[in-house]
């Protein structure tokens, strides 16, 4: 379990923007198509979702879903073909590549299934990483938010190890110190489980209940019903489409 006193989300910060209609995130007729040699591909069709600040929220659904595109709609990282995604009053959906990279560093933190570490940088290195690139702290700072974040996920003891030096779970756990690099009021977390074992993946979702608690908004993408029925809300996605809550 995280340890007291990390850092509130950045949405009870004065300045930062709030939408008007109670939805933190919101989906409206989201449609997002593929095009390739072998033709069109409908990844979502038409998708409606809101999801409230402090909300907890798992997306179920086969392999070819669309959950993962979901992900990418609310992150910024893909567009969509039609249909609009606000997130905190921002129209993601509107914003030019160049501004939704610099959106998404400082209002999203992003989790995935095989941590995505740099191998040659030290744990604490690979936490200061975010916060360099969005240059949201000054240099003096990094290193001691970095150590902090570390203490909170309970690795601090192996700041300065390469990543293959520690087990999966506590690669993990280094993974989500680094998506609140830059104290992002939202985390998605894309299958953050998957390659865990059981109580690994239990540790690391209980880590997310805590920041939850304490003020985070979370969408996380699992097949794991058991972690699912924990989370506040469900979301079920089959082709493209949600089909139940």
């Amino acid at each position: 379990m995280l340890k007291n006193g990390l850092k509130r989300n950045a949405t009870s910060r004065p300045g930062r923007p709030q939408p008007a209609n109670g939805s933190f995130i919101e989906l409206r007729r989201v449609v997002k198509k593929y095009t390739g040699t072998a033709g069109s591909v409908t990844a979502l069709n038409g998708v409606d979702l809101q999801i409230g600040a402090g909300e907890f929220v798992v997306v179920l659904g086969k392999s070819g879903a669309g959950k993962t595109t979901l992900v990418n709609m609310i992150t910024g990282i893909d567009r969509p073909t039609s249909g609009e995604i606000r997130v905190a009053g921002t129209a993601v959906h509107a914003l030019g590549e160049d501004k939704r990279a610099v959106w998404r560093g400082r209002n999203v933190g992003v989790v995935l299934q095989f941590f995505q570490l740099l191998p040659s940088l030290t744990v604490v290195q690979n936490v200061m990483l975010p916060m360099d690139l969005a240059d949201r702290y000054p240099i003096p700072q990094q290193r001691k938010r970095a150590m902090y974040l570390l203490e909170q996920m309970e690795i601090a003891e192996h700041a300065h190890k390469l990543p293959a030096a520690v087990s999966g779970g506590q690669q993990q756990r280094v993974a989500i110190a680094r998506a609140l690099a830059n104290d992002p009021p939202i985390l998605l977390a894309d299958e953050p489980t998957g390659s865990l074992d059981s109580s690994t993946a239990q540790s690391v979702f209980a880590v997310f209940q805590d920041l939850v608690r304490q003020g985070k908004t979370i969408v996380m993408v699992t097949h794991d019903q058991d972690l699912a029925r924990q989370a506040q809300r469900s979301v079920l996605l089959a082709d493209g489409e949600i089909v139940g809550e």
